[in-house]
Order: structure tokens, then sequence, then C-alpha cells
């Protein structure tokens, strides 16, 4: 590897501290949140609790001193905070405990448990906290299981799709279930949801007598894709408050107890879709969707946040824009909408208490901070965007707009100059694609751009056709051809010809752009783009990258982690119709790829499982193409973004040094 890349991505992705998991206490007062960092040395994800006083009045501290704290929770009295750490002497084993904030006492631990612990939260009287958990099967203590030998396991009978999960493994016998552990740790936590359906989003009932949650408890949720919400009494009585209709999830109880928020859409057999927030009785009833005043998606790419009740007729939460993410007041009586943030920022998670909003932010140049709004504006209270650009000098961009082909609409798109930019001079470019589709790039601190730019590469990412943070159609438009409900041109249609635009408007539009020095990375459906333009369009690139990518749909249908669900896309089922998968694979153009090609692909990826590289690999080899192919072990699909921060830089010293071999660019030779 070259000097200048391992430099780059070391700086970079080793410089990284940020904010997140923000939880107001009960008054309004204090916020806590996580702080992560990245350790290289080490090769690991540190993370603690702070504190803050959201006046501004006192520095923001930390109060934990794990290196693996989290999910932070106040007590309705707002005098102890609980969190999660790993803090056993079991490896692997996850603890709960609560701490006291004001006032001198001890951490106590009230639970362990030992596959993970998330969604944490007080009762409204204080008494318990609830908390998800995964609760293995026998054959995960049998002899052998600690050291890792299967050969005791018994086997595993599978009756249903989705029995495993990129970055989760097995889950069929790992189902997550909603436990509750009285608060002072008296007693041993309590499975509310025993049995072999999963459940998350657990939210407390006012009167602090169960929980609300999200779960796909009917036989045939692995056909329909139907996800309902579910009341669950303390003494383990679960009724139905959605009843298979579409796909609901991230509840959360009006503070008079009379009504439930959620975010979903209806219609299971259709993805993607914006999704709305709507309510429903809690006694039972109808729902009523109240945000279709805003053709926008309140589940977003950047992290889906739990509406929060501003007394019992308002509601606070994110929703997508355009590359943005916003915070949103909705009036419920009213179904309307109106934006509380503006400007180019991400916003990442969010709460309210007391009429207070608190939440975590970042931008292109900007890695997350901490902010609260106070008359009507935000106001920072964490300065880690600040540190970091000390340290690593962020680079912004220009957002300009491209109309369609079409001449129906426009396309988002943004242009990064490369550092130490001097506009006499012409640059290579990388063109990337993101995932999804139904993703957005936007106004986020983005390591990837960055570290391209830093590399001397103009870097050009776009937010075409399938896209989400748009309209509903702009989302469905490529949607496939012989689709049940919305036909749309399927994959490599539309979205082909929105990229292919913005690198064109790019090139013509932009003197400092070398039009014979363009690269293409996309990793995903990004990937699937890599090798459909590689195919198509092998002439205008000098070199493309595809990451974890899928290359053939049919094969990708019979063995990914959500394999099956694809239909709820293409329309016909693989078995039934499969020439609509074949036809739209990438891995059919292969003949036509003459550019120097980069495959790099997880080892444990099961969303896009590495027999998608493998296959394309074969293909190209046997064919005499220029391909070069990385394997990454121990990673899944999520490499580029969670991946040990080893294997992230390596990651990213491969890029750059296949971008600057190929692309002519001397900043990167020697």
């Amino acid at each position: 590897m070259s000097e200048i890349s391992t430099a780059v991505a070391e700086r970079i992705i080793g410089n990284i501290v940020q904010a997140s998991s923000v939880a107001l206490s009960p008054d309004g007062r204090t916020v806590a949140f996580v702080v992560s960092r990245v350790d290289l040395v080490a090769n690991l994800y540190r993370s603690q609790v702070w504190l803050a006083a959201t006046d501004g009045s006192s520095a923001p501290r930390p109060v934990t001193a794990g290196d693996n704290d989290g999910s932070p929770a106040w007590s309705p009295d707002g005098l102890h905070l609980a969190f999660t750490s790993k803090r056993s002497a079991k490896k692997g084993h996850t603890t709960l405990h609560v701490m006291p904030v004001h006032t001198p006492g001890e951490t106590r631990t009230v639970a362990t448990m030992p596959d993970g612990l998330s969604s944490v939260s007080f009762s409204p009287d204080g008494r318990h906290l609830a908390f998800l958990s995964r609760t293995q099967h026998a054959r995960y203590t049998a002899q052998g299981a600690a050291d890792g030998d299967t050969s005791w396991q018994a086997p595993r009978k599978i009756d249903r799709f989705f029995t495993q999960l990129n970055g989760e493994g097995w889950v069929y016998d790992r189902p997550s279930h909603v436990y509750v552990v009285p608060a002072d740790g008296t007693a041993a936590p309590r499975n509310l949801t025993p049995g072999d359906f999963q459940h998350s989003d657990p939210t407390w009932l006012h009167d602090s007598t169960g929980v609300v949650v999200s779960a796909a408890r009917h036989d045939t949720w692995d056909l329909d894709h139907a996800n309902d919400l579910y009341r669950v009494d303390l003494d383990g009585t679960v009724t139905a408050l959605t009843h298979q209709t579409g796909n609901y999830h991230h509840p959360s109880v009006s503070p008079d107890g009379t009504t439930v928020a959620f975010i979903g859409y209806d219609d299971s057999t259709t993805y993607p879709q914006n999704c709305r927030i709507g309510v429903l009785p809690l006694a039972g009833g109808p729902h009523r969707w109240v945000t279709t005043s805003l053709d926008r998606s309140f589940e977003t790419t950047a992290g889906t946040v739990r509406p929060r009740w501003v007394g019992t007729g308002t509601l606070v939460c994110t929703a997508e824009d355009a590359g943005q993410v916003h915070v949103a007041e909705v009036d419920v009586a009213a179904a309307a909408t109106q934006w509380r943030t503006t400007g180019p920022i991400t916003v990442k998670t969010l709460d309210e208490a007391n009429g207070v909003v608190a939440f975590t932010a970042g931008a292109v140049t900007e890695v997350a901070d901490v902010f609260v709004l106070r008359d009507g504006r935000p106001h920072r209270l964490t300065e880690f965007a600040a540190r970091y650009h000390r340290s690593t000098p962020a680079l912004g961009w220009e957002r300009f707009a491209v109309p369609t082909t079409d001449g129906t609409d426009h396309i988002d798109a943004w242009i990064m100059r490369p550092a130490d930019f001097d506009p006499a001079k012409k640059y290579p470019v990388v063109l990337n694609v993101h995932g999804g589709p139904h993703t957005q790039y936007g106004e986020t601190f983005f390591d990837e751009a960055q570290m391209q730019a830093a590399a001397g590469f103009v870097v050009l990412m776009s937010n075409p056709r399938g896209s989400s943070g748009r309209h509903q159609e702009w989302g469905q438009a490529i949607l496939g051809t012989k689709h049940h409900v919305h036909p749309g041109s399927g994959w490599s249609g539309l979205d082909v010809d929105d990229v292919m635009a913005v690198l064109d408007t790019a090139l013509s539009r932009y003197d400092f752009c070398d039009a014979s020095r363009v690269g293409m990375q996309g990793g995903s459906y990004g990937g699937y783009m890599a090798t459909e333009l590689a195919g198509r369009f092998s002439d205008r690139f000098r070199a493309i990258c595809s990451e974890r990518s899928v290359n053939n749909l049919y094969t990708e249908e019979y063995t990914s982690d959500i394999g099956t669900s694809f239909r709820t896309e293409y329309g016909p089922r693989h078995i039934d119709d499969p020439d609509v998968y074949l036809q739209t694979s990438p891995i059919r153009h292969v003949r036509n790829i003459n550019c120097p090609f980069l495959i790099i692909h997880s080892e444990l990826d099961l969303r896009c499982p590495i027999s998608q590289a493998e296959e394309l690999f074969v293909a190209m080899r046997l064919l005499g193409k220029d391909v070069t192919f990385y394997r990454f072990p121990g990673e899944d699909h999520d490499l580029s973004r969670t991946g040990s921060p080893v294997h992230r830089v390596q990651r990213a010293e491969i890029i750059l040094d296949f971008f600057g071999q190929h692309l002519g660019n001397p900043q990167l030779k020697g």
C-alpha cells in the first residue's frame, strides 16, 4: 500500500469521535448521550456515557468509565441513570447498570444477559426496567459451545425464511424478546415474550402495567412480511393492536394512555414505501395516518427515531428531505407536519422531555454533536466536530441539480473538490452510488467521500430514482416492470439513466473534472450499479470498484438472509418468473466489462453472500478480464461502516491505491 493512502485512511477513520443516543432527564435540564471513538491501536471501538446541561451552564462530561457503555435511560424522578456495558467476567455477556446521578452512591448491576441487551427504558412508576435481549436455544449452552465446538450441537430444524440476519448470524433460535427486571436489581430478569417470535421497540404503558411492542407473531409472517403492534401486560397477556395489514413499528404511548403513535405503512407486499406516522387507540380500533401532508419517509437512512409525544396532541420525530434529515413536529388532530430544523444537516437521534428537544446531528464537514432546541433554533452543546476538524480538516461540497433525461423531475447531486484544490488543474473523478436502493446520500459526514477527496479525487454523488428522501413515486420508480401495484423500470432502468445524467452534467459543468480519468465505486445496490455500469459503459470508465454487491438477482433470492423478499420490489416470485431477475442481473454483461475491475467482499456477508462476488470473479477470470478480488475474513455486509478499524483502513488503502493506479493520480504514486 502507498504511504499516502495509508496516512489518509488512518487519519480520517482513526480520529473519529462523535455523539449518539441522546436521552433527556424528565425535567429537560440534562441530556445523557453516548460518545464513541475509534481506537486504531487496539483495533476497537470504545464508548462512554456523558452528561451535559441543556442550558449550556456546565461543560459536557463523561459519567461512566467503561469502554463499552451505551443506551442511557433516565428514571422518572431524574435521580438515576441506567446504561448497558460489558462489565461481566463472562466473555460476550452484556450487563445493565443503574447509577445515581446527582447524589453519592454506587453503580449497581441489575441484569447480566448472555446475548446482548438494548432498548432500555424505565417504567413510568420507576419500579422496573424493560429491555430487549436474545433468548438462546439450549444448543448454545451445550457441551463444547463455550469453546466454539459445534460438533455437540443439535441440528437446526428450518421451517421458515429469514433464519439468519447479516451481522447477527442465526436468529430464529435466538429470538429477540422483551425482558423486565426490578430497577433495584432484587430479582432476575423475566421474559415477557417467550416463544419463537422476534420482538422489538418496547415502550411502556402510561400506568406501568405493561409495554407495547412491535412483532410478527403470526405463522405466515415470513411470507406476507406483515409486522404488527401488540400490547404485552406484565402478567404475559398479549393483545394484538393491528392485524397483519401492513408493517408497523417504533410504537410510542401517549401520556394519557389512550393512543399509540407508530411508524410504518400499509400493504406489506410492496417495498419501498415512504414510512409515515400513524396513531391508533390503545383500546383497539383502526389506525389513522397523520403525516400524509408531507410525502417523505419518517424511517431514515441515518437511523429511525421513535416519535415522541409532547403532551397528548403533538409528536416530534425525524424525517428525510432530499439529502437532509430534520426534526419535524406533527399536529395529531390536524394531521399537519412542520419542520423544526432547517439547513444542510442530518439529524440522527432525538429525545424530548418537559418541552425540551435534544438531538444529535452532523453535516458533511462535521461528525455528530449534541444539540438542543431553544428559542426555535438549535444550540450546540458539544464540540466533537470542531475537535475533529482541528486534527483532520473535513472538506465541504457543492450541491447541484440535474434534470432527468425524460424531463419529468430533477436529481439531487453533490460534488466535492479534492484537497488543495487548484481551479486551473484537471482532476480524476470518482463517481459514487449508494446502497439500498431506497436510501440517500446527503448532508452528513461521510468518511468515504472525505478519503477520496483527501487523496486527490473529485467526488461525485447523487440520489437517483429509487432513492429515499423524496416523494414516494421517486422511490418506487424502479420497481419491477411486472410489479403488481406500481410497475416501474426495474433496477438498471431509470436509475442508470439518472446516474449517467449526473456524470455527464458534472463533466460538462465543472472544468476541473477530467472526463478521460473517471472511476466508479459502489457497495451493495451501489455494487450492483458498479457491475452494471462496467458492463454497459466500460468505455466511459478507467476503473470500477464493486463492493458487497448483488451481481445475480436470481441466485440472490435463493441465498441472501432476506432472500424471497425481493419480490416485494420485483413483483413475481423468482421461482415463477426467473427471467424478471436474470434480465436485470448485471452479470449478464460480464463479457462487455473491459475496464480494470476491483471486487471487495466480506466472507460473513449474509445480505449479499460472498457467492455473489465469486460468481462474478469466476466469470471474469475465465474470460481473461482485468479483475482483482479481495476477501475480508470475519467481516459482514457492514465492513465499511462497522468493520474492525484495521479492516476499514485496509479496505480504504486498497481502494485508494486502485484508483490511484488506474486514474493516473500522481498524489498516490510512489
